[in-house]
């Protein structure tokens, strides 16, 4: 039987402190399930814990490893030293700095207007409402939305640049107050389901919570151009992995990118009842590659 690490946090995890039991990670019980049925056995292991013999896995697939954002050279660290990793090294290192959004809009894509604010750089701000959020991070954590002209935008950044961390500037796209954003959810390189997320950002960060962002949660059909566009993406490098989800916003010039979660994505396997198997498999042939 071939023996899956699941790398998770320890806050994702049932059985964390009171406090943290609202970011349990709800799609790796259905996903240990479905790898069972496929003999694969899987387990679930914090990615930090220094006691666990990752190379006694035949696969470590990344999962929930919310917060690495916080250890980020450690991540990707232990990330680098896997020898069988999905998704693969090179393909987390990539898309968990959201400077790849600037290299995607280079490349041609349809991609949200990003600005890159550097440490020690002067803010530039857009038109209209603007999002701050830091250039690596995750799960909307240290993202706000301020209204034009705000000072606190300019404070954000600051606040972010005094902890070493580029800001990433965008405008708020005020589609995603009624039509939320739209993500979509493959495997194998193939579309499984789409989802609506609500908009995140109208609250203060403290409420936040995982019950919060459950409540912000949907299942939806795909707009074509929607999912043509997340195909467009799924392409070259990022061709045929193993699970992926691309974020994308409704603007006046069409659909475009908000985010391509490759790293540790919630994918929403409870919204479909076929999900689960989906992913069991694409790791299961990984195995046996």
């Amino acid at each position: 039987m071939s023996r899956v690490a699941l790398a998770t946090s320890r806050f994702a995890l049932a059985g964390a402190t009171p406090s943290l039991q609202a970011h349990v990670d709800v799609d790796s019980p259905l996903l240990v399930a479905e790898l069972s049925r496929l003999g694969v056995r899987a387990t679930l292991e914090v990615w930090d814990d220094e006691q666990v013999d990752w190379e006694s896995y035949d696969l470590v697939v990344v999962r929930s490893t919310w917060g690495y954002a916080a250890k980020y050279p450690e991540f990707l660290s232990w990330a680098h030293a896997r020898a069988r990793l999905i998704n693969p090294y090179d393909v987390l290192e990539y898309s968990s700095d959201k400077h790849y959004l600037g290299d995607l809009a280079d490349q041609g894509f349809a991609v949200i207007p990003t600005t890159y604010c550097e440490v020690g750089e002067v803010p530039v701000f857009p038109k209209g409402d603007v999002v701050v959020k830091p250039a690596v991070g995750a799960g909307s954590i240290d993202a706000a939305r301020f209204s034009a002209g705000d000072v606190g935008a300019r404070q954000h950044v600051e606040r972010l640049h005094h902890s070493g961390r580029c800001a990433v500037i965008q405008p708020y796209v005020s589609s995603i107050d009624e039509y939320g954003e739209r993500a979509m959810i493959f495997f194998d390189g193939e579309f499984s389901h789409a989802m609506t997320k609500r908009a995140h950002l109208n609250v203060a960060p403290s409420e936040r919570d995982g019950e919060f962002r459950t409540r912000q949660m949907s299942r939806s059909e795909a707009e074509p151009a929607a999912l043509d566009l997340a195909k467009e993406l799924l392409t070259g490098p990022f061709a045929g992995l193993a699970y992926g989800r691309v974020d994308v916003v409704y603007t006046p010039d069409g659909w475009q990118l908000m985010e391509l979660e490759l790293v540790e994505p919630n994918l929403f396997l409870p919204y479909d009842d076929r999900a689960a198997a989906r992913c069991a498999r694409a790791i299961q042939r990984r195995c046996a590659q």
